[in-house]
């Protein structure tokens, strides 16, 4: 059976703007075109598809998208690993929701009781201009991770640079978050922020155990990045190592 582009849109929520630049790409052909000029599908596209939406839900690129999808060999065990992807999003999601529930009701009796809270800062941009290279630099005893990091930022466009240094202040900012709320730094929720942010660094290199302690000792030791941090909340940046040395210690063995 096969569907037109315009039943495709229809069922998938995706335009048929965006299948046609799908197609145009290489991510995915259609199974062929009518005489009409017009696009159809069939179930095998239609399943691509699906791994696709997935893929972007969880926030990959359509670069890596078509990485992935090209080396995948059984298209059940990709589903498989996607769907695992998916639950542990959904929990993590479900743990940072319920920290910043808390952080409000620790906020709301704060104020009844007019005793201090730890102060969130929340820049729009705090790390505006400064790539994740500039960042590595100092890890000068790694320059393997470092030079990943350069090779890859710097074929990054504008946007995408902007997308990455907004997405690195959310991060400390929930990091923070989670620090008001006054959670240690191996509770669940702090681990699932932790895990976020590896699967971030992850994007261009994954880092040994022994790599990523040195990243959390470096946002202490550093007085560059413990002042980024510092300007979001007092004791953020002891906070992020401690809790990187527990991820290290109980995922990356």
């Amino acid at each position: 059976m096969a569907w037109p582009i315009a039943e495709v849109a229809r069922m998938s929520g995706v335009t048929a703007r965006t299948l046609r630049h799908y197609d145009d790409i290489g991510l995915l052909p259609p199974a062929w075109i009518g005489a009409n000029g017009h696009r159809y599908y069939e179930d095998r596209q239609l399943l691509r598809l699906q791994q696709i939406l997935v893929l972007r839900a969880l926030g990959v690129g359509l670069p890596e998208i078509d990485r992935i999808l090209a080396s995948q060999v059984d298209e059940l065990e990709a589903l498989r690993g996607h769907h695992r992807r998916l639950l542990d999003e959904r929990d993590r999601l479900h743990a940072l929701a319920g920290t910043v529930a808390r952080t409000i009701t620790e906020l709301e009796q704060s104020r009844k009781d007019g005793t201090a809270m730890i102060t969130i800062s929340r820049p729009e941009n705090l790390f505006e201009g400064v790539r994740p290279a500039h960042c590595m630099k100092v890890l000068h005893d790694y320059p393997e991770l470092v030079g990943a990091f350069e090779r890859q930022t710097s074929t990054w466009t504008e946007a995408e640079s902007e997308a990455d240094e907004r997405e690195r202040t959310a991060q400390m900012i929930r990091l923070a978050e989670l620090l008001a709320a006054g959670l240690p730094a191996d509770a669940e929720a702090v681990q699932a922020e932790i895990d976020a942010q590896y699967r971030t660094l992850s994007r261009v290199r994954a880092a040994t155990a022994e790599e990523y302690r040195a990243i959390g000792r470096t946002c202490v030791e550093n007085e560059h990045w413990r002042a980024v941090y510092e300007a979001i909340a007092p004791g953020l940046a002891a906070y992020q190592r401690a809790a990187i040395d527990a991820y290290a210690a109980t995922r990356l063995r």
